[in-house]
């Protein structure tokens, strides 16, 4: 990157830059044929197009002008930016819960580097102090950074890895664990720490952020706060995600590890308990419980942590016309466990069925669960289903797809025998099978409807 004016533009962009003698960093006045824009002229990556100058509105969102449409561009002012979060001495109080903060990677607390676009992460506790100086009110908090990785390249290897860490500090006597994630795969890691990590005596939270903290509509700071409070104060001692609850700032939802999905690619409120209700509200005041029957925090240091996983195992989604050389590649390519998400109560189509014989013939465990994400396998109804089961295909309830592929690569890694693992993945440990779904734990409603239109009118705010 080069120390010049144009910081990152490129082609025409830069060439109008240059015409209007306007630098980076500069107040500007930006007149195209339909409107005028006032803003801060922002540096781009140099992999950017060379066809859009960006602004800085005064609302604090960006907008991208084509270089087409601009008529005039007028420099109003400059002053060069230099982004950095204020860092502060984390104030230590003898008294408050003592937090630990585990850094995975994800946004919930950053900058934005304008020299190469990247958000970049506060972590230590002098930063985090120095964005939500709230954090200070609620614990002395601790943080270690494990990775620093998009939730996508998240698994087995950080997953052992940051099972063992919160073990390690549960014995050490921490009143509450969080885990700064990505929001991506934030329910697959949820859902292995709740086997990998048993018993535990305290919160173990999940976090992240939809949206980055140089945006004004950034859910970073609140679930923060939300997490930490829970982490040093809440009776829930299970693994849980943290996050908001409706799309504003009201309050926060506290799911279970093993029964959360992100359900929205950009809301904030993107995650959802599935099949089930979450387990409490959490607010800047406290907690509302919305169950009983959760495991409550404890004042020893016992926990029990089994982190293995074979990586040998998959999920393969179920659609029509599906060729059996989709399984069939799979045994080749040595895969000891398959789970399917089939159509409906748990189907596939009968072209499936050879290849699912010779996966019981080769040894491979196949679980099925269902693409509709509400509701139980149920095999026994149809005859379709009852051939399959003869075939070695083994129904999971109403365990998630996600869920059920990281219990059965953990389950895999402590026995090649079928039957030993059929009972681990059979048997509930946290909430991953259920015996019923509450008459509330399915609730879509669909929009354009009269009546849910007044309902949404009343509650929106």
């Amino acid at each position: 990157m080069t120390d010049n004016p144009y910081k990152g533009y490129h082609g025409t962009a830069l060439e109008t830059l240059k015409q209007f003698h306007v630098r980076v960093w500069s107040d500007a006045e930006v007149i195209t044929d339909e409107d005028t824009f006032r803003g801060i002229i922002l540096p781009r990556t140099e992999t950017a197009d060379g066809e859009h100058i960006v602004l800085k509105m005064i609302t604090g969102y960006n907008i991208g002008v084509n270089v087409n449409r601009i008529r005039n561009l007028v420099e109003k002012g400059y002053k060069e930016a230099h982004y950095k979060i204020p860092e502060k001495e984390f104030p230590y109080a003898p008294g408050r819960p003592r937090v630990k903060l585990f850094g995975t990677g994800g946004t919930i607390a950053s900058r934005l580097d304008y020299r190469t676009g990247a958000v970049i992460p506060a972590f230590t506790p002098g930063e985090l102090y120095g964005s939500v100086p709230e954090l200070a009110d609620i614990c002395n908090l601790e943080t270690e950074k494990l990775y620093g990785v998009f939730s996508e390249n998240m698994g087995p290897e950080q997953w052992i890895r940051l099972a063992e860490e919160i073990g390690n500090e549960i014995e050490k006597g921490v009143q509450g664990i969080v885990v700064g994630h990505g929001t991506d795969t934030m329910h697959h890691t949820a859902a292995v720490l709740s086997f990998m990590v048993q018993n535990a005596p305290v919160p173990i939270v999940m976090v992240g952020s939809q949206r980055s903290s140089d945006r004004p509509s950034s859910d970073a700071a609140l679930n923060l706060i939300h997490s930490v409070k829970t982490a040093a104060e809440c009776e829930i001692a299970e693994v849980m995600v943290c996050m908001f609850g409706p799309t504003s700032d009201q309050y926060g939802l506290l799911h279970r590890g093993t029964r959360v999905r992100k359900m929205h690619s950009s809301y904030r409120s993107t995650f959802r308990t599935i099949g089930d209700i979450p387990l409490a509200k959490v607010d800047r005041e406290g907690f509302t419980y919305l169950r009983e029957d959760f495991r409550r925090r404890r004042q020893d240091k016992e926990v029990r942590v089994n982190p293995v996983f074979d990586d040998r195992v998959g999920i393969v989604y179920y659609y029509p016309n599906m060729k059996p050389d989709m399984i069939d590649s799979m045994i080749e390519n040595g895969y000891r466990g398959i789970v399917i998400a089939g159509t409906g109560l748990g189907h596939v189509n009968k072209p499936l069925y050879p290849a699912l014989k010779r996966c019981r013939e080769a040894g491979v465990a196949v679980y099925m669960t269902v693409q509709t994400l509400w509701g139980y396998v149920q095999m026994y109804v149809y005859e379709t289903g009852r051939e399959m089961m003869e075939l070695g295909v083994i129904p999971a309830a109403n365990m998630l797809p996600e869920v059920a592929y990281v219990k059965l690569g953990w389950a895999l890694a402590q026995s090649d025998d079928l039957e030993e693992i059929k009972h681990i993945m059979l048997t509930p440990i946290n909430g991953e099978i259920t015996d019923r779904e509450p008459y509330n734990g399915y609730l879509i409603f669909q929009g354009g409807l009269p009546e849910v239109d007044e309902f949404v009118a009343h509650i929106k705010r």
